[in-house]
């Protein structure tokens, strides 16, 4: 049988381009050599290469994460090239990557999510009033930055003014939401027009830690994951639910991860992750396996949607 030319892409320029790394790393372990005749590419360096290589390459991995990778550029890049790749596609990596425009579509599709103010760098805040609006304590985030980068969770007042400064060094506009403490879960989604939803996992960040953050996602041992999760059958069947309509509502394909609160038996939907860590002991893989998919497994069907998108959406390609 004829390999796949595959091309891995991994680095990037953003600030998680180590994570990035290392979960190219594994990617590339993990993948079955028998199947695929891989190159890999690090965006930082090698978008020329890329490019001249693009007629013989069959399809992409993207495990890049933040800025300039999972944000819609490096899709609409490979959709230029005619390059299959795995995951959501331009509007819905932007739409994704963007928690403001996220959450405005989340309301539209009527999928609950914490409430919230917005501000970019030229607005005037009043303190005063984000308080009176949303209580304490409040969670200050970049509207674009991945892995907790730049988030804070403010509970003094007078705490709030530095936060808001931390979130404008990461990005131009930030969103403050109302805390909702609870439960945290997540669950991935699988598949293009038909829809997969995975085992929901549990994240109970150590002690050390109030929320997922970054330390939490990446230091091994900081973070005690189970799936399937805790939660009744009625609450898992509707965290998967709402993980499917927040994948609609972001106009995602291929593949997602949501991420919620539970609390009172009521969920909030946080944020939708577009190309979630990809290592063998991240949430998603960890999710596969419950659900049936070796890591090599999932690797081989992501690529396999990938194609199969390609091939679909090639029919609106002028000849």
């Amino acid at each position: 049988m004829k390999k796949i030319r595959l091309a891995l892409l991994s680095g990037g320029v953003s600030t998680e381009r180590e994570v990035s790394l290392n979960s190219g790393r594994q990617v590339l372990e993990a993948l079955d050599k028998d199947k695929y005749d891989i190159t890999q590419y690090d965006p930082k360096f090698d978008l020329e290469k890329l490019v001249t290589d693009a007629p013989d390459i069959d399809a992409a991995l993207i495990i890049l994460h933040g800025p300039f990778g999972e944000d819609g550029t490096v899709q609409g890049l490979l959709d230029l090239l005619n390059i299959p790749y795995q995951g959501a596609g331009v509007l819905g990596s932007a739409a994704a990557m963007n928690k403001l425009t996220a959450k405005r579509l989340y309301e539209g599709a009527q999928v609950p999510t914490p409430g919230y103010l917005a501000y970019d760098t030229t607005d005037e805040i009043s303190i005063s009033r984000a308080v009176d609006t949303l209580g304490l304590p409040i969670v200050v985030k970049p509207a674009c930055a991945g892995s907790s980068v730049g988030m804070t969770i403010v509970k003094e007042k007078e705490n709030l003014e530095a936060a808001i400064r931390l979130g404008f060094d990461h990005d131009d506009t930030i969103i403050l939401e109302r805390y909702i403490q609870g439960v945290e879960l997540t669950c991935g989604v699988l598949g293009n027009q038909e829809l997969e939803p995975l085992p929901v996992i549990e994240i109970i960040p150590g002690e050390n830690h109030e929320y997922f953050d970054y330390e939490a996602k990446y230091v091994a041992g900081e973070t005690e994951e189970i799936c399937p999760a805790r939660i009744d059958a009625e609450t898992t069947a509707k965290v998967q639910d709402l993980a499917v309509r927040a994948h609609k509502a972001l106009f995602l394909k291929g593949y997602s991860r949501t991420d919620m609160i539970l609390r009172d038996g009521e969920l909030f939907v946080l944020e939708t992750n577009t190309i979630p860590g990809m290592t063998a002991t991240s949430l998603y893989p960890q999710s596969a396996q419950v659900g049936g998919y070796s890591f090599t497994a999932l690797l081989d069907k992501l690529i396999e949607l990938a194609i199969e998108e390609n091939k679909r959406t090639n029919l609106r390609r002028a000849k």
